[in-house]
């Protein structure tokens, strides 16, 4: 397990990138802002929040009731996250005053011991820490921990933080296996990876060791939430099939085979292992994070990158059952994968990690918003027929276009905070030289054991394969940089101050060694459209292709190619065309030749009749990247296509 492996801070790198610094605009100038009014409940037409008027009525500012789901805190803590790290890229002094506020507001809500959930404070305090099976007080906690860490480090101020800890203090006081203390750990897992955060930037090891706590207690018999259940006489939400599973909690982690349960829940508590078993050198847990990431990756995750396939507790499926239109595919999920994927790239150097967080990145996390950055999925479905989201109530929880607000908005501040933090993700450092996880063109500056650097990226990334790197300044011994060469890539390139060069092939990696200043490197990655084939036991996908792109899905949408999209096939060897349209923010969109089935030969009432071969006629067919689709109003949608051989 590696350690020295380091994330660069968003104020390291200047993004100017065709394809993500839009998206980091759009969430500055626009998706924070709006977020702000939702929580605020002034969006027109929009569920109401209540999340800012519950903090007001915790705090005394007002009188009234609690409104809202039980962890409607945590989406202030989430915008302020985003905002966070917005004002590490960009300060903005009016954004900063609304945080400030806002931080205040939250701090009037305390209480003397540090205690701080505004369900409980508005309802009764005398029953706090008495549900944390269902009502996500620890879940509160983590996100206020996540967004204060972030907010430490972007303004240097540090009331946030002095307000998390002392709530992460009051659980420590409260939860535990002493004498004394409830046995108990979070129902909806965050707070593990929160506190591994609080304890980097504090240096406290007793948060380290509430982190450690929270992941070996859960699931150790007697079970805490079956001890729970009895004092609340209540039977699991979910006890028909998933019982305790749903929070994987019915056995201990370190020996959990397969990724199980409410899906958000699972990836966030596998990067809290990730964490603690990285800061605390415990191989077995780490051990435990590779078997239920090689599970996930092989047997229950979507070509989007999307996990989560059952609407039944928003949980894992059995192994291979990857439905496209009854999914659920919660944005959320797909954020966490894209956390979880970053930590165990950190731990191994390997980039097959990076491989499944650009997969989510690119497709299952940005199809949850629009392009206008004012609407949002909560699901994010692979196959869509409008009339089956109206009229059947087993695809209640698809809906054909996104919505403004959710009364349960977990998923749109999310959004906001990973993409307002994807610089993030972008490069990590070791003791000896960059490594490129991501291509997004700008300036960044880095610092190794031996040298401080700074490089320029420019790239067309994702609509071209052409990534290039100018050392711009190094100061100390030259340094090795490592630029990933991704999983879908067959055939690549890499050029060395405008020679071709065989570069060193490690982990995924072209590593160029000896780098100085004023060296340039190009990598060229060949990006050819390509069919994709699931695997056979993968039933809803049988005898269908999907087409890709570099590291965009592609999908049909009925704009394009009208109603009826589980009548048109694909030819096996269809010749593709890629071109760029001034549509749907500027895309390289697919043509190619397919076929249609008709109503020939069909007589009118027929609703079966003697098998035989299909009159079908030539279609254009055109694909738009799958994280674009629903941006021109309601119509079907599809990823899959049936291949004619």
């Amino acid at each position: 397990m590696r350690k020295d492996m380091k994330q660069l801070p968003v104020n390291q790198f200047q993004v100017k990138d065709i394809f993500w610094g839009n998206y980091l605009e759009l969430v500055r100038a626009s998706v924070i802002p709006y977020q702000w009014e939702a929580l605020n409940d002034r969006i027109e037409g929009a569920e109401p929040s209540h999340c800012i008027r519950n903090f007001e009525i915790a705090a005394g500012r007002k009188t009234g009731e609690f409104s809202g789901f039980v962890f409607q805190d945590s989406d202030l803590y989430k915008w302020l996250e985003a905002a966070a790290y917005s004002l590490m890229r960009c300060p903005d002094a009016d954004l900063e005053k609304k945080a400030d506020e806002a931080i205040e507001l939250i701090g009037q809500a305390q209480q003397p011991d540090g205690y701080l959930d505004t369900y409980y404070i508005i309802n009764g305090l005398e029953n706090r820490f008495t549900d944390l099976e269902s009502n996500h007080e620890l879940y509160c906690l983590g996100h206020m921990i996540e967004a204060a860490t972030a907010y430490a480090q972007a303004t240097g101020k540090r009331r946030f933080l002095e307000i998390s800890a002392a709530f992460a203090d009051c659980a420590a006081e409260h939860l535990g296996k002493e004498p004394g203390k409830l046995p108990g750990y979070p129902g909806h897992e965050v707070a593990e990876m929160a506190l591994v955060k609080l304890y980097a930037m504090t240096g406290e090891k007793k948060y380290l060791r509430l982190a450690s706590y929270f992941i070996d207690q859960r699931g150790q018999q007697p079970l805490f939430f079956e001890q729970e259940d009895r004092e609340q006489g209540r039977t699991c939400y979910w006890r028909d099939d998933l019982g305790y599973r749903y929070y994987q909690a019915a056995e201990p982690v370190r020996g959990q085979q397969e990724a199980e349960g409410h899906a958000v829940r699972a990836v966030y508590l596998y990067s809290g292992m990730a964490d603690v078993a990285r800061e605390t050198e415990d191989e077995e847990l780490f051990a435990a994070c590779k078997r239920i990431w090689k599970n996930i990756v092989e047997k229950k995750l979507y070509l989007t990158g999307a996990v989560g396939a059952s609407a039944h507790g928003e949980s894992f499926s059995y192994n291979y059952n990857l439905p496209n239109d009854l999914i659920y595919g919660e944005t959320c999920a797909a954020v966490g994968l894209v956390f979880l994927a970053k930590r165990m790239f950190e731990m191994t150097g390997d980039s097959s990690y990076l491989d499944v967080m650009e997969r989510a990145l690119y497709n299952g996390v940005i199809s949850g918003m629009s392009l206008d950055g004012k609407s949002f999925f909560y699901v994010n479905p692979l196959e869509v027929t409008p009339q089956a989201c109206h009229e059947d109530h087993n695809f209640a929880h698809v809906k054909p276009v996104r919505q403004k607000w959710f009364g349960c908005a977990c998923c749109p501040p999310n959004l906001a905070r990973l993409l307002s933090s994807v610089a993030n993700y972008a490069f990590t450092t070791d003791k000896d030289g960059i490594y490129l996880n991501l291509f997004m063109g700008g300036r960044v500056s880095f610092e190794t054991e031996n040298c401080r650097g700074e490089l320029e990226v420019s790239t067309d990334y994702p609509w071209d394969g052409r990534i290039s790197v100018r050392v711009v300044r190094v100061e100390g011994a030259p340094f090795t940089m490592r630029m990933r060469v991704p999983g879908w890539c067959r055939d690549f390139a890499v050029f060395r101050n405008g020679g071709r060069t065989e570069p060193v092939r490690s982990e995924g990696f072209a590593a160029l060694q000896e780098m100085r200043q004023g060296e340039e490197a190009v990598l060229e990655l060949s990006m050819p459209v390509e069919l994709i084939a699931a695997h056979p036991n993968v039933r809803a996908d049988m005898g269908k292709a999907a087409v890709m792109r570099g590291p965009l899905v592609y999908c049909l949408e009925e704009a394009d190619n009208g109603s009826g999209l589980h009548r048109l096939s694909l030819p096996a060897g269809a010749v593709f065309a890629a071109e760029y349209r001034d549509m749907l923010g500027g895309v390289t969109a697919l043509t190619c030749s397919g076929l249609r089935k008709t109503d020939e030969g069909w007589e009118e009432g027929d609703l079966y009749q003697v098998w035989r071969s299909p009159a079908e006629e030539p279609v254009t067919l055109t694909w738009i990247p799958y994280y674009a689709w629903a941006n021109r109003g309601e119509g079907e949608m599809s990823v899959w296509i049936r291949i004619k051989e």
